[in-house]
């Protein structure tokens, strides 16, 4: 399956963008469809961090423990969680675009039991665009908190 990618331009910093985007603590506060996110391990969050999301996918609550596998700051990182017979890899970007931020999501799914290829051949086009409609949620989510009076700061 191709990576299923959504992006949306922030009227603020990046630097500012990426402080919110890895506020794990208080993200079911900014993401609408996030009913809570636990951090599982001590410490900021960075390499190696674990946490567990609930979130309401296909009108259902859907929980998966995730671990960032790659941090790059102040511009990207990677998660990476099993599930439902398929490997997922997330990577969230924020780049600076001269007014602003960039910031862009995109997941690959490998499926790595037959149950996973199955429901991948089956439902593969389903899945791929209500994973687009959630990434672009999530970022209209994120575009209106940073972009707030409280949070905004020139460009």
């Amino acid at each position: 399956m191709q990576p299923i990618t959504a992006s949306k331009h922030v009227s603020a910093p990046p630097e500012t963008v990426w402080e919110v985007m890895t506020d794990f603590e208080s993200a079911a506060d900014r993401i609408q469809a996030i009913v809570s996110l636990e951090v599982l391990t001590d410490g900021p969050v960075g390499l190696g961090t674990r946490f567990r999301e609930t979130r309401i996918m296909f009108k259902k609550e859907a929980t998966e423990e995730m671990e960032i596998t790659a941090w790059n700051p102040p511009n990207s990182y990677t998660t990476e969680a099993d599930g439902c017979g398929c490997h997922y890899t997330t990577a969230i970007t924020c780049d600076g675009d001269g007014d602003g931020a960039s910031v862009t999501t995109s997941m690959s799914i490998v499926p790595l039991t037959t149950f996973g290829k199955i429901m991948g051949a089956l439902m593969g086009w389903m899945m791929k665009g209500a994973c687009t409609k959630a990434f672009e949620k999530d970022l209209e989510d994120l575009k209106v908190f940073v972009e707030s009076s409280a949070n905004a700061q020139p460009v």
